[in-house]
C-alpha cells in the first residue's frame, strides 16, 4: 500500500480509501452488495484481480470482513463499523459531485447494462399488479449506440437479460442512453424525458401510469436534484 509518510489523519485514509476502485467497493457494499460477482456487475472495466486486491486490502485495514458459507464456501463482504461509518464521507462525495461534477454524461459513462443493473437493485417488486408473477421491460436503446435488453421483474427476483427472455413483453421502453442515465440520476424528470427527450413507453394504460413508480430513482438522486434546483435558481438571480 502506497504511504505518504505523514503523521496526518487525512493522509492516513487517503492511504486506506485513496486507490483507484476503492471507493466504488465501499459506495456499493454500503448499498447492499454482498458477493464477489455482484460487485463486479456493479463495477464493469475492473479486474478481477484487482477487485480481489482491493476486498483483501479493505479486510487488512478493518474496513471490511469477509464471511465463508454454505457448501461451496462462498464468500460474502460486509463492512465492519469502521466500514458503515464510511456513509458520511460517501453521502459528502456525492452531495458534493453532484453539486460541482455532474454534467451531461460521457460516452465512456454510457454502460446500459450498468444502468440496467443499478435499476434492477431498485425495483418496487410489491408494485406489480395484484395476480402478475412476471413483468418483461424491453428496452431500445436508440443513440448513440443501439442496443436491446430485458428487465424480468418477478416477485422471487429482478434478472437482467442481453438474449430475448422468451417471455411476452409487457412494457416496450425507447429512449436514448444518455437521457435515461439522467432520468435514473434525477438530473431529467421523467414527464421531461417524455415530452423533451424523445423517451417512450408503449404498454397498457394501467402499465404506463404504474411504470414511472414501479422503479426507485438512484440513490444519488436526491443530491442531483438539489444540484439541479440550485443551478436553476442561480441562473435566474443573475438574469
Amino acid at each position: 500500500m502506497y504511504t505518504y509518510g505523514q503523521y496526518c489523519p487525512v493522509a492516513r485514509a487517503a492511504e486506506v480509501l485513496g486507490d483507484r476502485w476503492t471507493l466504488l467497493v465501499v459506495r456499493d457494499l454500503l448499498t447492499g452488495a454482498r458477493h464477489f460477482n455482484e460487485l463486479e456487475r456493479g463495477l464493469p472495466g475492473i479486474p478481477r484481480a484487482l477487485l480481489a486486491d482491493r476486498l483483501r486490502r479493505l479486510e487488512m485495514t478493518g474496513i471490511v470482513e469477509k464471511h465463508v458459507t454454505g457448501r461451496g464456501r462462498r464468500g460474502e463482504y460486509f463492512l465492519t463499523e469502521a466500514g458503515r461509518e464510511l456513509q458520511g464521507v460517501i453521502n459528502a462525495l456525492l452531495v458534493w459531485g453532484a453539486r460541482w461534477t455532474l454534467d451531461e454524461p460521457r460516452p465512456d459513462e454510457l454502460d446500459p447494462l450498468l444502468l440496467l443493473w443499478w435499476m434492477r437493485g431498485r425495483v418496487h417488486i410489491d408494485r406489480l399488479p395484484p395476480g402478475c408473477e412476471r413483468l418483461v421491460v424491453q428496452f431500445d436503446f436508440v443513440s448513440p449506440v443501439e442496443g436491446r435488453y430485458w428487465l424480468v421483474i418477478a416477485r422471487q427476483d429482478v434478472s437482467v437479460c442481453i438474449k430475448h427472455p422468451g417471455f411476452e413483453i409487457d412494457v416496450l421502453v425507447t429512449a436514448d442512453l444518455p437521457t435515461l442515465f439522467q432520468v435514473w440520476l434525477g438530473r431529467i424528470r421523467y414527464i421531461d424525458a417524455q415530452r423533451d427527450q424523445g423517451l417512450r413507453v408503449e404498454t397498457t394504460p394501467a402499465l404506463e401510469r404504474l411504470f414511472p413508480r414501479l422503479f426507485a430513482l438512484s440513490v444519488t438522486a436526491p443530491a442531483v436534484q438539489r444540484a439541479r434546483i440550485e443551478k436553476v435558481r442561480q441562473k435566474s438571480a443573475a438574469a
